[in-house]
């Protein structure tokens, strides 16, 4: 844990000035035990960002590609991350997942599966909703806004730009194998949706961050 805090802190403190970072909500994240971390995700950046949460090591699920290196198996696995393979029922990924949460750590998931565009937050996965279910543990949604100016999808360079993160208040759950329903853990996924564009909205009106060209004129043609 000690490697995960001493490079968060030469990320994120740089980042700050350079993004102007602002963070609006820490109130609502827990002082302790274990909780689900759900942010927004628009763009590489996110991960770091979505570290401004809390000073404690959050075990942030990361696609097996981060992985394929050397080096990059030996920083994320420094890092705490767990190696998943997308869009399959990676069940080891599960299986550490569960094993962070049982250990009281944060847990962070991406519920849109992957990187996404525009102001709507995409449909949803079960399995924050399944998980927080499991364990009985709270979900945190966090709204992160100017992420996606920064470093949009199949740019290089990135540009500056104001970020805000916005936590929304916890949203509790209850464990136990009665409560694994699929209309329970619809119900949670409904209602983190719905958390999670709230806040996205507000991080990108905060951070000044307009609709990507493509959202926008997809948008136009759907109101016409």
């Amino acid at each position: 844990m000690t490697f995960y805090r001493w490079v968060r802190a030469i990320l994120l403190t740089p980042c700050k000035a350079i993004f102007r970072v602002r963070v609006v909500g820490r109130e609502h994240v827990p002082k302790d035990g274990a909780y689900i971390v759900a942010p927004s995700h628009r763009s590489i950046f996110d991960i770091p960002f979505a570290a401004y949460v809390t000073r404690r090591r959050i075990r942030f699920m990361a696609k097996r590609e981060l992985f394929t290196s050397k080096l990059g198996r030996w920083l994320f696995q420094r890092l705490g991350a767990i190696e998943v393979v997308r869009e399959s029922t990676d069940r080891a990924a599960l299986r550490a997942s569960r094993a962070a949460l049982d250990a009281g750590e944060p847990l962070g998931i991406f519920p849109e599966g992957t990187r996404t565009s525009g102001p709507k937050i995409h449909e949803l996965y079960d399995g924050v909703a399944y998980l927080a279910l499991k364990h009985g543990v709270p979900i945190l949604p966090v709204g992160i806004g100017g992420s996606e100016q920064i470093l949009p999808s199949g740019k290089v360079f990135p540009r500056f730009h104001r970020v805000a993160i916005v936590i929304g208040p916890p949203i509790a759950t209850e464990g136990g194998e009665g409560v694994r329903r699929r209309s329970d853990v619809a119900r949670v996924t409904r209602i983190l949706h719905e958390q999670l564009q709230a806040c996205f909205d507000e991080a990108q009106a905060l951070a000044g961050a307009e609709p990507s060209p493509v959202e926008s004129a997809t948008e136009a043609r759907e109101h016409v």
